[in-house]
């Protein structure tokens, strides 16, 4: 009873409308709090419908609407995903930098709009696309005309996804407070709903819209997800005046260079044996640091030549040279995020390794006897069989945080259960036997194909049931649930705070690194196994071998768990003295004081 009462206290301090005095003896109000989740989740929901619907069953648009061969299709996917993983590395520079979170997701919103509003008029105008090929057998190829509309829309939403991946869960969290003791203290865990609420969003995009797309009409299966990105941009916007909006303060990628450059150029000056002897200035770093400061650490320390004094710096220590002289603060940024990439790679093979499956499963789906019952007349559709994935993440988050981290809290002793690393590596393990599940299926499949003598009908329905698929699904969904939401919060955990942007773009980045290393390994086998019975070949999937595919990708797998095993046992967290609310106000007054100050002058 107790345990609620606090929480119920630390909801309505977030929630009540709470105001203080500025410099200028005025009340302003206080922003942000768990009233603004509705807006900010919403937004999120409406988005990742909007996408998921978008993207779900885009391989049987382009492999049964424009005519594309598989690999041609899947690679084209594949690129596009791995593009639209890239581009947050520049909305986090944009957004840390001048614009701020709040305006680089609007922009971001409004140009994938665009995009998904190209796509859609392509899908309802018979000229932009090849004549229909029901027998997938001497088809028509979309024409470089039709196929620039499909790019266009491809390289938009890529674009708005810069500048909405980055932003929406760090601006999110910025709305809370997310300090470690307050953290520790929340029966819930900000990041597994986050999650939840993207999951919730997708399943819908994989039942709805998908089974639209396939038995109505592509244009209001692409129509209604191009509605939903509009409403989430309206959702937003609704939120506007109660959001708590963090300034950029300047481009965290200029402080990291600072930082080096200066260590470079003081490569001839002794490293000291502690930090008493290094440059410190709270003043000038409290707009980097208003949640805690940085202290110094001892690894990479050949940084902290970036923080020797040395000669005349001495006298300029007020207003110093960031090129010359950094503080100890800066340079523990730096130090923080290189720590940070050797786990952060770990996800790109783990990517790579099973960024193709979704498109292939959807093949396999497709030549699966689909019925519900024996005499039943509806047909599942081949890309909602990822609602058991979805359905996987959905049951499994709450009972998560409900049920295995009150377990493991007993024999770890931690708030949490289990660190974050820890998480990531059980879902490394469970990956592992997703993909084993994957092949030994595909097994099965081309054994019922043979038995029936279907091995060279590939548009022929397999007497199998599809949900023989149901199992590496499911496992797919328990390993996201331990890998990629841990990997999503010890990301911004572990980064500092004025680089969250471009850790939560970290994220996207190693999809995009992992999604172009699998077209490279999808390529390569298409190949070279091209002479010897391809393994993934353009049209007929039941002469093929995917399951040697799959034991190659968990054979990757198997190999990048060690890797990660060795990366955590040597990961150093990051040395940080949290503020208290007494000093953040005082910091937070005095910042204000300054700028109140610069206004009275230029007035």
């Amino acid at each position: 009873m107790e345990k609620f009462e606090v929480e119920k206290k630390s909801v309505h301090e977030n929630e009540e409308l709470e105001t203080k005095q500025d410099v200028n003896g005025k009340k302003k109000k206080q922003l942000g709090g768990v009233r603004t989740m509705p807006f900010i989740l919403a937004n999120e929901i409406c988005d990742k419908f909007a996408g998921a619907g978008f993207h779900a069953n885009m391989i049987t648009y382009l492999t049964q609407v424009l005519n594309l061969p598989l690999v041609k299709a899947s690679n084209t996917l594949t690129n596009f995903g791995g593009t639209s993983s890239f581009t947050p590395l520049v909305g986090a520079f944009i957004a840390d930098s001048f614009a701020g979170r709040f305006w680089t997701i609007i922009i971001g919103s409004i140009i994938y709009l665009l995009g998904m509003i190209a796509i859609t008029v392509s899908a309802v105008m018979p000229q932009l696309r090849p004549p229909p090929c029901p027998s997938q057998e001497k088809c028509e190829e979309a024409s470089n005309a039709q196929l620039s509309i499909l790019y266009l829309a491809l390289l938009l939403t890529s674009l708005g996804t810069g500048g909405i991946r980055p932003c929406v869960m760090t601006f999110a969290a910025d709305q809370l407070d997310m300090s470690k003791q307050k953290t520790e203290s929340r029966s819930w865990n900000f990041f597994n709903w986050y999650y939840f609420c993207m999951a919730t969003a997708s399943l819908l995009a994989a039942t709805v819209i998908v089974y639209i797309q396939d038995n109505i009409s592509w244009g209001w299966g692409l129509g209604i997800p191009t509605a939903a990105m509009a409403i989430s941009l309206i959702a937003f916007l609704l939120g506007s005046s109660m959001y708590k909006k963090i300034k950029p303060e300047g481009s965290p990628y200029v402080r990291v260079v600072q930082v080096i450059t200066a260590a470079i150029k003081k490569r001839g000056v002794a490293v000291p044996t502690g930090s008493h002897a290094l440059y410190e200035n709270r003043h000038l770093d409290a707009p980097i640091s208003s949640n805690g400061r940085l202290l110094h650490s001892d690894h990479l320390r050949w940084l902290d030549r970036a923080a020797v004094v040395v000669g005349s710096e001495s006298e300029a220590k007020a207003k110093p040279n960031l090129w010359r002289l950094a503080t100890v603060h800066r340079v523990e940024e730096v130090k923080t995020m290189i720590r940070l990439l050797p786990i952060w790679s770990t996800a790109i093979l783990h990517v790579a390794s099973h960024s193709h499956l979704g498109s292939f499963t959807i093949v396999q789906a497709r030549s699966m006897n689909r019925h519900l019952s024996p005499n039943a007349s509806f047909q599942i559709p081949p890309a909602s069989m990822s609602i058991f994935s979805t359905l996987t993440v959905l049951s499994c988050l709450p009972l998560y945080e409900r049920l295995f981290v009150p377990l493991a809290r007993r024999f770890t002793a931690r708030p949490t259960g289990l660190t974050c690393l820890q998480r990531m590596g059980v879902g490394f393990g469970i990956n592992i036997i997703a993909t084993t599940a994957s092949a030994l299926i595909e097994i099965k499949r081309k054994s019922a194909a043979a038995h029936h003598n279907l091995l060279d009908k590939p548009t022929a329905i397999i007497p199998i049931s599809v949900f023989w698929l149901v199992p590496q699904y499911v496992l797919h969904g328990l390993a996201e649930v331990f890998m990629s939401v841990a990997h999503m919060e010890f990301l911004y955990d572990q980064s500092p705070e004025s680089m969250r942007s471009s850790a939560a773009a970290l994220f996207w980045i190693a999809i995009a690194i992992g999604s172009y290393t699998g077209t490279l390994m999808v390529t390569l086998v298409h190949k070279y196994t091209a002479q010897t019975g391809n393994w993934l070949p353009d049209r007929n999937l039941n002469r093929g071998k995917l399951d040697y595919y799959y034991w190659l990708a968990t054979g990757i797998q198997l190999i990048n768990l060690v890797y990660f095993v060795i990366c955590a046992y040597f990961y150093k967290y990051k040395p940080l003295q949290e503020l208290t609310h007494e000093e953040q106000d005082v910091e937070s007054t005095s910042a204000d004081a300054k700028t109140h100050h610069v206004e009275m002058l230029t007035n």
